[in-house]
This record gives C-alpha cells, sequence and structure tokens, in this order.
C-alpha cells in the first residue's frame, strides 16, 4: 500500500495557496490600474476599479467609476460579465458601497449577478456607504479584504483624505530654480521650467478638483489655470483667493474656459466685477482669510482635492496651517542669485521647527527634476 509522504503533501498545499494569492494580487493590481483612469472625473466619489473573473479564473469583465452620478465601477464589470460573472469573484479597489444614491448599492449588484467571492483592497471610510461586506457576507458571499490596500490606498489618497479629515486633499506646486527662486530680480518669472514641466503641471491640474492661486499672483501673473493639451480632460475648478476683490475684469482667470470661484472678504466690493460671477465672501483674520476657513467651504462644495498654485504667501499660510499633504517641486538647473524664493514666512523661527519632508520620488522631466515629497508627521484634524 502506496503511503503518501507529508512533507511532499504540505509543500504542494502550500503552492496552491500561494498559486492563488498571486492570482488575486494579479487581478487586484489591474483593478488598481483601472481605477486611475477615473482620476479627475469621479469627485466627490472616490476613484474604484473593479475586475471579475468566472469560477475558473478567467477574467470576464473589468470596470471603474467614470463620473460621479455614473454607475459604479462593480456595475460597468458586470455589465461587461454577462452571465459569465455567476460563480466567479469580484476584484474591487474599495469595499463595494452598501448605499443608495445617485445609484443602488454595488454590494447587492454583486449578490444579485450570482458573485460567490469578493476581494477588496480598502475597507471604506465613509459612514454612509459602508457596510458592503457585512451585507455580503449575510448572503454568504465569501469576503476577503486588504489586500494590495497600500497601492489602492495611494492611487486614491485624495478621497480618502478628505473623507478622514473633512477638508480637501491639497498639493503644493511650485517651480524654482535651483538656488530656490521662483522669479528673477526683476520680477520675471516666465519659463523658469522646461516645456516638459509646463506640460506635467496641466497632468496635475486635469487630476485635481480645484486650483487655487492668490490675488498677488492673480495681479502679478494674471493666470489662466485651465487645463491644456489632455484630450478629454474635466477642467478643474479655478479659485482665487482675493480678499479685497481686486481683480480686474478682463483677467484670463474670468473667461468661460473653466469654471472660477472668486473668495473675497465679506465686506469687498465687488461691483466692478461681471454679473453671475460666482463668489464666495467668508470672513477676514487679522487681514487673511483663515485657510481652513476655506477648505470647510470648499469641501462643502464638493472638493476633494485642490492643487495650490499660489505665490509663496499663500503657500507659507497653507504650510503654517499644517495644510499641506503633498509637495511637488519643479527644479530648473538655473542659478539667479536673487529674486523672491520659493516660499514666503511658513511660521517657521528656529530650525527645529522646520517642515519634515520624505521624498517620495525623484524624475527627470527634460532638462529639470520633479521631486514629489509629504510631510513626516500625517497631518491632523482641525
Amino acid at each position: 500500500m502506496r503511503q503518501e509522504d507529508p512533507v511532499a503533501h504540505h509543500a504542494d498545499a502550500k503552492t496552491d495557496a500561494d498559486t492563488a494569492h498571486e492570482a488575486d494580487a494579479r487581478a487586484m493590481r489591474r483593478a488598481v490600474e483601472l481605477a486611475a483612469l477615473g482620476l479627475g472625473s469621479t469627485s466627490p466619489n472616490p476613484v474604484v476599479g473593479c475586475v471579475i473573473t468566472d469560477p475558473a479564473g478567467t477574467v470576464v469583465g473589468e470596470g471603474w467609476h467614470q463620473r460621479a452620478g455614473g454607475p459604479h465601477a462593480e456595475v460597468h464589470a458586470l455589465r461587461a460579465a454577462g452571465g459569465a460573472a455567476r460563480g466567479g469573484t469580484a476584484y474591487v479597489t474599495l469595499e463595494p458601497c452598501n448605499h443608495t444614491g445617485r445609484t443602488g448599492p454595488c454590494a447587492q449588484a454583486l449578490i444579485d449577478a450570482g458573485i460567490t467571492r469578493v476581494v477588496y483592497a480598502v475597507p471604506d471610510p465613509n459612514p454612509q456607504a459602508a457596510g458592503g461586506v457585512a451585507t455580503l457576507r449575510a448572503a454568504g458571499v465569501e469576503t476577503t479584504g486588504e489586500v494590495l490596500r497600500a497601492e489602492a490606498e495611494a492611487g486614491n489618497t485624495p478621497w480618502l483624505t478628505s473623507v478622514r479629515l473633512g477638508r480637501p486633499y491639497v498639493t503644493w506646486k511650485y517651480a524654482a530654480t535651483l538656488d530656490g527662486r521662483s522669479a528673477a530680480a526683476d520680477g520675471s518669472s516666465r519659463w523658469i521650467t522646461s516645456a516638459e514641466s509646463r506640460a506635467d503641471v496641466h497632468r496635475l491640474r486635469a487630476e485635481a478638483d480645484a486650483v487655487l492661486v492668490g490675488g498677488g499672483t492673480l495681479r502679478a501673473d494674471d493666470p489662466h489655470l485651465a487645463v491644456r493639451g489632455i484630450e478629454g480632460a474635466t477642467q478643474p475648478l479655478r479659485i482665487a483667493l482675493d480678499t479685497r476683490a481686486g481683480v480686474l475684469p478682463a483677467a484670463r482667470i474670468l473667461d468661460d474656459a473653466a469654471p472660477t470661484l472668486l473668495v473675497v472678504g465679506e465686506d469687498a466690493d465687488t461691483r466692478h466685477l461681471p454679473g453671475g460671477l460666482d463668489l464666495l465672501r467668508l470672513p477676514l483674520h487679522d487681514g487673511r482669510i483663515a485657510v481652513h476657513d476655506l477648505l470647510a467651504h470648499l469641501h462643502d462644495r464638493g472638493v476633494r482635492s485642490l492643487l495650490l498654485e499660489g505665490g509663496p504667501a499663500l503657500a507659507g499660510a497653507f504650510l503654517e496651517g499644517a495644510a499641506v499633504d503633498r509637495v511637488i517641486g519643479y527644479i530648473a538647473p538655473a542659478l539667479l542669485g536673487a529674486g523672491p524664493a520659493a516660499l514666503a514666512d511658513a511660521g517657521v523661527t528656529n530650525i527645529s521647527q522646520a517642515l519634515r519632508l520624505d521624498i517620495t520620488e525623484a524624475v527627470r522631466m527634460g532638462p529639470d527634476l520633479r521631486i514629489t515629497a509629504v510631510p513626516t508627521t500625517a497631518t491632523k484634524e482641525h
């Protein structure tokens, strides 16, 4: 009588488990890639990707959340899969929602389609939509969570930050010479960085819900702030923080290329501005609008990600208020020796108070260097 080798049997079982784990990771990584296709188009909703496999493990459907108010990723993937989804597995980057809003609950859609297993990456932190896993389990659907969670969270950082902190995720973007100057001594600043860097800034705008500049930048540079060169891009909300409403009626930011919001002090005279302009009046504190007052109002308006393109004073105010979640610097290989610095007063008076950052990426952009960094201490709720 043949006896089984227990060691060999254990090795086979481990190999099967490893194979299943690799299959889960492969399908989830594809779901993360799909989710990224919705960047800039889904706010105030998250980006989500979904992959459906049949009982044999073959991919039969893919989908992603394409726009706010439209079908969720699971619905797109189920439609693509059709009857092949029955008995299969759904891989979703975010826990399937259990909420009926402009669309129905995805947890129930998966149950109705005959899905027998759901693998998700990130638990839903939104109390209005959470509970999908409990609904799935109650219906007898096997669930596995937190597969490639870090990768999926990285792709959904702006939305997750907005849910957890109740304010938009803020990226400060700046361009400077190697010696940290944002303009020459005479104030000229055009073309500090290369065409490649400037094109990349339009990508950042296309991925953001809103772009913000201050009154100084508005008057000195007359920026347009709309996205150019990216086909099908959703234009971000252009926001000008101009406490005294000194913007001229002919300013480029007031054209109809993209929506515009002018943020002014509550007593600012705006009679010279075009009728119908979207205005937000906020109280002044020591002559300034408080950063977190502004962010709270923007969050209420559905802004989940904000690109800060203002000058050094505005950046300093946001950094002093611990309201910057990511810094992207485009560093040109040039030296000016004089002229305004990229960053003004950020409330730091001693080296021990320096705002320390972790560099997460450094890549060449033509002749320039693009550095991405995040604060070493997580931003706190205000």
